[in-house]
């Protein structure tokens, strides 16, 4: 048997339901009656039908022009897509023991990120045995998260994770313009 998605709708030929609760162009329900009276009042208006609820008991068909229905929809569809912001996890990497000019490069460029409208996520790498001195890591982190708290919020607190430290940076929302 065929799956039916919310997009692959059953069209006159392809519904296989004895009875079928019928709905009219305007909206109006003609009620319950046999498939094959239900397809001729459509073919009379030149339309469609169509199996909108195929898992009601009956199914529910309804009258209409599936072109234009289908075009409809995907004109519904590119709108949604257009209007969407997809937002992007952008990386910083830095070290513990990181230099003030390097410090403010990397500071530039997370707010770059952020008036853009994307999150940050900022790590602290340890090596070797500067893992004992995590606290210096967070001090950093914590540095810089000040330092952009005019463009963007803290989202996810600076965590230990493996041999880096990580903290998730994403824009204020009275930015998104």
């Amino acid at each position: 048997m065929k799956r039916i998605s919310k997009e692959d709708f059953q069209v006159n030929d392809q519904i296989r339901a004895r009875e079928v609760r019928v709905i009219d162009v305007d909206g109006t329900q003609l009620g319950i009656m046999p498939l094959r009276d239900a397809r001729r009042i459509a073919e009379e208006k030149n339309l469609d039908l169509v199996n909108v609820a195929p898992t009601a008991k009956p199914p529910v068909c309804r009258i209409m022009d599936y072109g234009k229905f289908k075009y409809e929809q995907s004109k519904k569809e590119r709108e949604a897509r257009k209007n969407q912001k997809v937002v992007l996890l952008k990386e910083i990497r830095m070290t513990p023991n990181i230099e003030e000019h390097d410090f403010q490069v990397k500071l530039r460029n997370v707010v770059k990120f952020l008036e853009d409208g994307d999150k940050v996520k900022v790590s602290v790498r340890f090596r070797g045995r500067e893992i004992t001195h995590a606290n210096i890591g967070q001090q950093v982190l914590m540095r810089l998260a000040q330092g952009v708290a005019d463009h963007g919020v803290i989202e996810r607190m600076p965590r230990l994770e493996g041999r880096s430290m990580i903290m998730i940076l994403a824009p204020k929302p009275s930015n998104n313009g």
